[in-house]
């Protein structure tokens, strides 16, 4: 099999931090892969043990220093790497850089089976990329996934979380496969990975060089506009209700449910 899995670099959501217009800050804070696409990165390792022959591609669109999940990738048993990073892409909303990442798969790895991808980013949480990534690339996919069996050669099985339970979908190859927090744990790289990773050089591929036209990309591609953002307001203290006279208390709550047109 040959699998591709879609990377980001997100800020470590226990720093984040925000500047004065409440813009999340991606510069001077902790970045670390995204832990959904950790779950993808390993799903794809345990496809390619259990099948003899596969390789994992791993991708990733951003700065210079998302450089550093792609070495993590490689570290935990990935094969090849490759950074999508260029001034047109900033700016991209989620259908921008799924665009950006179906040029780039076309290009590099144009004779793919399966792509993986996190289910959510959480520097957005959009969950749009991997369905969008899907639709560019006209293959099917199969959305919150936490478990996948390979059928045959051409078919995936796909076991998809919902509220009721599992859901198991058969999906033909190729297509895409978004995941969510799987039964197993991302693995700890070897010291002997670490090393693979720190000699493998990872190309830089900007938008030229994936035949991406630069009004397409970025935010001259993206179809959504942030007009504002905001924190949420902190959370008042409650009212405490006396419950020693038991009466008194149920006609005190009565009144402070109807104050609020609640009842």
């Amino acid at each position: 099999m040959n699998i591709v899995v879609c990377v980001k670099q997100v800020p470590d959501t226990a720093h984040l931090k925000f500047d004065a217009n409440n813009q999340l800050m991606r510069e001077g804070v902790e970045n670390i892969m995204n832990p959904f696409d950790e779950y993808a990165v390993e799903t794809a390792i345990r496809l390619k043990e259990a099948h003899e022959g596969s390789k994992v591609t791993v991708i990733s669109m951003g700065p210079a220093q998302a450089k550093e999940v792609l070495k993590r990738a490689i570290a935990m048993g990935c094969d090849d790497a490759f950074l999508l990073s260029d001034d047109a892409f900033n700016g991209a909303d989620s259908w921008a850089s799924a665009n950006t990442l179906k040029h780039a798969i076309q290009k590099l790895v144009p004779d793919f089976d399966l792509v993986l991808t996190g289910q959510f980013a959480t520097d957005d949480m959009s969950g749009i990329t991997g369905p969008a990534l899907a639709e560019f690339l006209g293959v099917p996919s199969v959305t919150f996934c936490k478990r996948v069996d390979v059928a045959d050669p051409k078919t995936v099985q796909a076991h998809r979380e919902v509220e009721q339970g599992v859901e198991v979908f058969q999906m033909a190859l190729p297509g895409v496969l978004c995941m969510m927090k799987c039964d197993y744990e991302p693995r700890i790289p070897s010291i002997k990975g670490v090393m693979k990773a720190n000699r493998t050089e990872i190309p830089t591929h900007d938008a030229a060089a994936i035949g991406l036209p630069t009004d397409q990309a970025g935010a001259n591609g993206s179809t959504t506009v942030t007009l504002k953002t905001w924190r949420r307001p902190k959370k008042e203290g409650g009212k405490k209700i006396d419950g020693a006279d038991p009466q008194v208390a149920v006609n005190e709550l009565i009144g402070f449910l109807r104050e609020r047109k609640v009842i």
